[in-house]
């Protein structure tokens, strides 16, 4: 089963994302910090991780740095509440796959989940 990791603060993001994928047959791991999520890449693997771009503590882009720096090349979908320009451009250069914007369209966001990882039949 294909494995997903949801980082995100907002406690109804993550439980609506990880009830969401379940049901799709996608393993969902769930991270309520960009901390949380490093500290569980030490021992996990995921295919795909949506990664929310504002958070407390450290932020999206500086999670997906340091996740780069320490040699995790897991795929990577960003998500955001805002379009500014300057934060976008950045991702680029981290190899970010997509940057889906909140509010989450599921029908989108679904689409770009199973684009990028293997569900066996």
């Amino acid at each position: 089963m294909p494995k997903l990791m949801v980082v995100d603060d907002e406690e109804d993001v993550r439980e609506y994302l990880k009830s969401y994928f379940r049901r799709r047959k996608i393993d969902v791991v769930t991270a309520e910090s960009g901390e949380e999520a490093l500290s569980l890449l030490k021992s996990l693997d995921p295919d795909l991780m949506l990664l929310d771009i504002r958070m407390g503590g450290i932020d999206g882009i500086e999670t997906l740095r340091r996740m780069r720096e320490a040699g995790k090349q897991t795929k990577v979908i960003m998500v955001t509440g805002v379009e500014e320009q300057k934060i976008l451009d950045r991702l680029a250069e981290f190899n970010v796959l997509a940057c889906v914007h909140k509010p989450l369209m599921l029908d989108e966001l679904e689409k770009q989940v199973l684009q990028r990882i293997v569900i066996d039949p």
